[in-house]
């Protein structure tokens, strides 16, 4: 049995100064991830890889995200993961290692909220909520995977958990 988090990163800066893969976190951003950060621990359990984006602010998520484990997990940071849309996503995720049991993906929308639409099984709770709404910043969506990585994208999964932080606007990417 694996366990893939979801997360989009936080608020970014509406900063037009910087080309979109520089654009750091806003001030509401860096304090979503330090939420993020204090909740994921227990949310999560110990996670053996993060797969992260090459962006600015994917990574400055990542680093406030983690900030709440003892031992930070094994980090990945992957320009093929910058603004990837659902098919990317899913073939990455199947190259993992089956011995990688609890997986955390930090990229961008539409492609995390189009993946988790695509794995989510229907008619739980949670997958009403996030197939009714955005995937806004900072939200993180938990599913139980009992395939290999391998199989990923092949059938549907139990979506353990599905949060958001506060209310923001559901900008893309």
């Amino acid at each position: 049995m694996h366990m893939l988090h979801l997360l989009r990163h936080a608020k970014s800066s509406g900063n037009d100064e910087v080309g979109d893969h520089q654009r750091p976190l806003s001030r509401r951003g860096r304090e979503a991830a330090q939420i993020v950060g204090r909740n994921l621990p227990e949310a999560a359990g110990a996670i053996d890889l993060v797969l992260c984006s090459s962006a600015a602010r994917t990574r400055e998520t990542l680093e406030l995200a983690l900030a709440g484990f003892a031992a930070p997990p094994r980090c990945l940071i992957e320009d093929e993961l910058y603004l990837a849309d659902r098919s990317r996503l899913i073939l990455r995720l199947q190259r993992l290692c089956d011995g990688d049991n609890n997986v955390l993906v930090i990229g961008h929308n539409p492609g995390l909220h189009e993946l988790a639409l695509a794995l989510a099984e229907p008619g739980a709770a949670a997958a009403r909520a996030l197939a009714g709404g955005k995937f806004p910043t900072a939200a993180r969506a938990s599913f139980c995977v009992a395939t290999r990585w391998s199989a990923l994208g092949l059938g549907r999964h139990q979506l353990v958990g599905y949060e958001t932080v506060g209310s923001r606007s559901g900008n893309k990417g």
